[in-house]
């Protein structure tokens, strides 16, 4: 989410200077890669990069691409190989034994619908969306039509396909992502041509609500801010929750415990902590989280104190599932022997990164297998007639 940010934000600056740009995507992988499928970066026609697409060695010979592909205003796939033991020979030393497909496509700002027109849409509001990017993979001197549509979970449709029935087919699969919320990659057969899309899965940023707006708090806003989370600060004291100590967050609100909620959009990517060292506002807050499906409601402080909170609930009424209690930490935050309130921080990010992730939070050295599930070399190849046919 930070990557898109910066790079909408890049944009923008380079077209004030009246400067050209291109989109670099990650398109499709085989094997191991530093980065995976919906990894970007902007090129402008200096030389700036904001974003990767690897882990530095691919940006070099890409920034040529580039400047190549907004010289001819065409859109490029190009490959990289790196399973042959001598790389070398490509100029790069990847060491990642995969194949990455990077579509680099330049930005015509007279168009509505331009790639980063579509992100920007995306990152106007808070939900989930589907963006598609289409290419050649079996020929890549053909036409890459490149980032084409935006579809919204609720709103509407941003660009078009030239192929009526193509569109009618990515749109079900648009659905159908949405729906799963996973990515798909198909390879769509139509007037004798044969063009790979990547219906890509695009969720909100992470939104952490800090319930407390202590000295503490101000380390955990600034490593939010840093990974391009969306963070609010809410406390009841007024000298506390003051703007002025947290200019890094969106939302700093001064507000009792039972009126907190209304004044916040909440989503399946909002995660509380709850951290006020105030026991009964920390209680008052939890009573008011429990209810809702919220994937992680962070406790500071000792096991006890929670189980204390858990306890009080309990005997007001309150029906504590395991569903409900398997998405409260306390103490929030990964052992890592913090101790400072930044140490603490850091644990407390990583674990709800983890757990968004549905990662363990362990260290990669003890994983078995791959840090990323491989990418199959064989697409779905769908026949976008017959595919509509189902549809009439």
């Amino acid at each position: 989410m930070k990557e898109l940010q910066d790079i909408v934000r890049a944009f923008e600056e380079a077209r004030n200077e009246h400067k050209q740009t291109a989109l670099a995507t990650v398109v499709h992988v085989q094997g191991s890669s530093y980065r995976r499928p919906g990894a970007r970066m902007l090129v402008t026609e200096d030389g700036k990069l904001t974003g990767a697409i690897s882990g530095g060695c691919l940006e070099g010979d890409a920034l040529r691409k580039a400047r190549l592909v907004m010289m001819q205003q065409k859109a490029m796939l190009v490959t990289y190989d790196t399973t042959d033991e001598d790389d070398a020979k490509l100029g790069v030393g990847l060491g990642c034994n995969g194949i990455i497909h990077i579509l680099i496509e330049p930005i015509n700002v007279a168009s509505a619908a331009h790639p980063i027109a579509l992100l920007k849409a995306f990152l106007a509001n808070r939900q989930t969306a589907v963006l598609v990017t289409l290419f050649s993979l079996e020929n890549r001197t053909a036409y890459q039509p490149g980032t084409c549509m935006f579809i919204p979970e609720a709103g509407e449709t941003m660009g078009i396909c030239e192929d009526e029935a193509l569109q009618e087919t990515i749109l079900a699969d648009a659905q159908q992502v949405l729906e799963t919320r996973t990515s798909i990659v198909k390879t769509y057969i139509t007037a004798g041509a044969a063009l790979t899309g990547f219906v890509e899965l695009l969720k909100p940023a992470i939104s952490l609500v800090i319930i407390g707006a202590g000295n503490d708090a101000i380390p955990l806003t600034a490593m939010s801010a840093l990974l391009g989370w969306q963070t609010s600060v809410v406390d009841g004291r007024a000298n506390y929750a003051m703007a002025e100590r947290f200019p890094l967050a969106q939302r700093v609100l001064v507000s009792k415990p039972e009126q907190v909620l209304q004044q916040l959009e909440i989503d399946h990517q909002t995660v509380f902590v709850l951290m006020t060292h105030n026991y009964n506002y920390d209680l008052a807050m939890l009573r008011q989280l429990l209810p809702l499906p919220l994937p992680y409601i962070g406790s500071l402080g000792p096991k006890k104190k929670l189980e204390r909170m858990l306890d009080e609930l309990r005997e007001e009424g309150f029906t504590i599932t395991e569903e409900v209690l398997s998405h409260v930490y306390g103490p929030t935050g990964l052992e890592i022997g913090a101790e400072t309130s930044e140490e603490i921080a850091l644990s407390i990010v990583s674990e709800i990164k983890a757990v968004l992730s549905a990662k363990s939070g362990a260290s990669l050295r003890d994983k078995l297998g791959t840090i990323h599930p491989r990418e199959t070399a064989v697409i779905e190849r769908v026949d976008v007639e017959k595919e509509r046919g189902c549809f009439l």
